[in-house]
């Protein structure tokens, strides 16, 4: 998984929460920001998972950002946010171009708080998510029917993502005692401006290390926006969507070079650059890419601890006063679930007997070949954000 991070200097965490900077509005581009744009993303262990997605937007947006509208002070100084007005108002301008963009594009986003009824949340906390992240906070009884209220939640997420992700929160994640769950699923499908056929689709080697898997591997041959990156020998590719407001940008190493190198040197800025469009030509190649399917949840308390904020979970220190009007109500949730299905029609996120082919992609002329580990996102045109990226490092 890929995770947004602001000026974080440790370890990656040996688990599931893998830190990276990335999304940060247009409307956020000022000097406070600067550093979250120069932060390198950090990916985390691949003996954990192999294949690794999540959404950008939002992590950053429904989790991190609505917690700051009740946190007093330090816990967003510590991710080198002081300015919180500009976030709010650029997060409110993302979310609004990136809800009506492209018509021929589904995007839905879940993003909700849920709070113990007798925590006496204020109306302006409320407001605020409603204004700024178009989030609800709907006010439960976890202390009466914890059980029901789990189903609830789910039963929520799953219409909001066209069924997609259908239990974000499992058996025993909530009890009793539960005073607040920030909840976000999103459900992405588009179609490719440029479809593969699936009469070319066909069993194909991966190299992960030095084993080799088969895949069902697409083929196109087609005019797409390519370069390449001399700094880290890796070839970019651009496959546009349906209404082209919407592409997925894939990083592919040479043969020679491992993945860890990628992310080692990519930071958000470096993306851009990497990805702008002066830097790429538009031009016939052959592209080879895998089908995939890939669904992925995380609890995110232990990352949210590593960037400082401690406090917020711990029931002796948590000060959020600017949410309710009881004091020492730590959150007791923060889950995040992802979909993402790429096939020959196109993406969807929130997955014939085929011949092996042993022979590796054919290199005669330009050719886009992922047959090896790569990493890709999804990110909208016009405010360049990116709303999913992942690792797809083995089958």
């Amino acid at each position: 998984m890929l995770q947004n991070i602001p000026q974080y200097t440790g370890q990656p965490p040996q688990q599931s929460i893998c830190p990276i900077m990335s999304v940060v509005p247009t409307e956020v581009k000022k000097p406070h920001a600067r550093q979250l744009n120069q932060t390198p993303f950090k990916i985390g262990s691949s003996e954990i998972f192999s294949t690794e997605i999540h959404s950008e937007m939002a992590l950053w947006g429904s989790k991190m950002a609505m917690l700051k509208v009740g946190v007093l002070v330090f816990y967003y100084q510590a991710l080198c946010l002081n300015k919180g007005g500009d976030v709010h108002q650029g997060f409110q301008s993302l979310l609004t171009e990136v809800n009506k963009a492209c018509a021929q594009c589904v995007l839905r986003m879940a993003n909700r708080l849920f709070g113990e009824k007798t925590c006496d949340f204020l109306p302006a906390f409320k407001e605020s998510c409603q204004k700024f992240y178009q989030a609800e906070l709907e006010e439960l009884s976890f202390a009466e029917d914890t059980e029901e209220c789990r189903k609830h939640i789910n039963d929520w997420v799953t219409k909001k993502t066209e069924g997609k992700i259908s239990e974000i929160l499992g058996a025993g994640t909530v009890g009793p005692l539960t005073k607040l769950v920030l909840v976000n699923g999103v459900y992405f499908k588009g179609r490719w401006n440029e479809q593969f056929d699936r009469k070319h689709t066909r069993g194909m080697r991966f190299k992960v290390n030095q084993e080799k898997k088969t895949v069902q591997m697409m083929f196109k041959q087609a005019k797409f926006k390519m370069g390449y990156v001399d700094e880290v020998h890796t070839q970019v590719l651009e496959l546009p969507y349906e209404g082209e407001e919407l592409s997925m940008v894939i990083l592919l190493p040479d043969d020679d070079t491992e993945l860890p190198v990628v992310e080692k040197a990519l930071t958000y800025e470096k993306f851009r650059a990497w990805t702008n469009p002066e830097k790429m030509a538009k031009d016939k190649v052959q592209v080879f890419l895998p089908r995939l399917k890939l669904e992925e949840s995380y609890d995110l308390e232990s990352f949210l601890r590593s960037l400082g904020m401690t406090d917020a979970f711990e029931e002796a220190k948590a000060d959020f006063s600017g949410m309710s009007t009881k004091k020492n109500m730590p959150v007791s949730k923060v889950t995040h679930k992802c979909f993402v299905e790429v096939n020959e029609e196109g993406t969807e996120a929130a997955a014939a007997t085929a011949v092996i082919r042993n022979s590796r992609c054919s290199r005669s002329e330009p050719t886009f070949c992922a047959d090896h580990p790569f990493l890709f996102f999804i990110r909208h045109l016009k405010t360049n954000s990116i709303l999913f990226c992942g690792r797809f490092s083995s089958p």
